[in-house]
């Protein structure tokens, strides 16, 4: 396979083992960073497990089929005996049996015989955080691998643990196994993706990576689609975040609505769905919240884009973020924003205070107080949701966002040329 030049349009396969269009930082990361690559001329077709991405007309799709195990309504789910094609198959219901999360290494095995088999219609493969050890095989068929690590779900599997009632601990530890083997594997990457440093310092300190293996690339946010676009609602709050995953802190902001004063007339619109009878929906009839929480699933990128300039306050009260697209989104929109001080929110908001505002993870008075004191100041809102947009304009850009990602491809692909012109040289006698 010959390298390609430092300027000829690469041919790109981007791989994700699933990829909800419109919730989830996956999904929209192979969206909007396929349509960029090939914006700047280049050639990719995406490989995904389901839920399968919705993508640029430009971008060809390759579906992985699945037995796609937790798709609603209906997750956890028993296949049909006619269902099961071979023992990939067998191995994911198995897991999922036994309590484990299978789908990371399932979709590896899928898709990495027909990378193979491909290999010369490619340049580059680039993971979306499966890291599944069949991975490993397309390098050795030939093609430079890239991989991009969000953060590492270390990170979310001691906090769950952590949530969660003792009797639950050993079924969550199964679950969190995959994260084992995609250290594993991300040790054995050369060149690995991270959106913050934040996300590197927690790589190297769990994953054991090297600090050589990574290249912090901040993801984007499209400001045509997130910007500012009239009237607020009084009192409304938007938080994006999954309802029932405790590293969302959506619970601490739940709980900072039932403190809130009612002259505020704050509403909180969550962009999510809770599961039915679980620890959130229990929170909100506890709290005596029901009318003033609202629930909102399935909303497209349209949609979420209208709900969040909408808002006169955003919140993202998480306890750790690798990187947060709905904190960027938030601050593209104009939308005076309230989060948590982990993770990368401090890199992506800033410590100033002018385009958000920082609080402590998992202090309720603290967000509280933010969240009452931005409603109950328009003038504050309004200055920080416009240095909010322009730190956006300035930083953060899914074009951005691609051309440093097309600068660590060709590195990969040079150092495997290079790699491969030493394999062939005569050894000397």
């Amino acid at each position: 396979m010959s390298s390609p030049g430092p300027t000829r349009p690469l041919r790109v396969a981007l791989t994700s083992y699933r990829s909800k269009p419109h919730c989830g930082g996956q999904g929209v990361y192979v969206r909007q960073l396929s349509r960029e690559l090939v914006g700047l001329g280049h050639h990719v077709e995406v490989f995904s497990g389901p839920p399968y991405p919705e993508l640029d007309e430009r971008v060809r799709l390759t579906r992985v089929p699945s037995l796609d195990l937790y798709a609603e309504p209906d997750p956890f789910r028993l296949p049909r005996p006619s269902e099961f094609r071979d023992r990939t198959d067998l191995l994911e219901f198995a897991t999922m049996c036994t309590a484990g999360f299978p789908e990371p290494r399932t979709f590896c095995r899928r898709v990495a015989p027909i990378l193979a088999a491909r290999a010369s219609e490619f340049d580059v493969v680039h993971d979306n955080q499966a890291l599944g050890p069949a991975l490993l095989t397309v390098a050795r068929a030939g093609l430079p691998l890239v991989a991009t690590i969000h953060h590492p779900i270390s990170v979310d599997r001691e906090l769950e643990i952590a949530a969660a009632p003792w009797y639950r601990q050993l079924t969550l530890r199964r679950w969190f196994g995959f994260v084992r083997m995609q250290a594993r594997v991300a040790r054995q990457v050369d060149h690995l993706l991270v959106p913050s440093l934040s996300s590197s310092h927690d790589a190297i300190r769990d994953f054991g990576l090297r600090p050589d293996q990574l290249h912090v690339v901040p993801m984007g946010v499209d400001t045509d689609l997130f910007r500012p676009r009239g009237p607020r609602v009084p009192g409304r709050i938007v938080a994006l975040c999954s309802a029932d995953v405790p590293l969302k802190g959506l619970a601490v902001l739940l709980r900072a609505l039932a403190a809130l004063p009612d002259e505020h007339g704050a509403r909180l619109t969550v962009v999510s769905r809770p599961q039915p009878g679980g620890q959130t929906e229990k929170l909100v009839a506890d709290l005596g919240l029901a009318h003033r929480v609202h629930f909102a699933a399935g909303l497209t990128d349209a949609g979420i884009a209208e709900l969040m300039a909408s808002a006169e306050v955003a919140c993202v009260p998480s306890l750790y973020e690798g990187f947060s697209l709905p904190a960027v989104e938030a601050m593209a929109s104009g939308t005076a924003l309230v989060a948590s001080d982990v993770g990368a929110l401090a890199e992506v908001v800033g410590r100033d205070g002018r385009a958000g505002v920082l609080v402590p993870a998992a202090d309720v008075g603290a967000l509280t107080t933010a969240i009452g004191g931005l409603l109950a100041d328009p003038a504050r809102r309004t200055a920080i949701g416009t240095s909010a947009r322009a730190r956006v304009q300035e930083r953060f850009s899914w074009t951005a966002t691609a051309q440093a990602t097309v600068r660590v491809y060709r590195r990969a692909i040079a150092e495997a040329a290079s790699a491969r012109n030493a394999d062939q040289q005569p050894v000397a006698r």
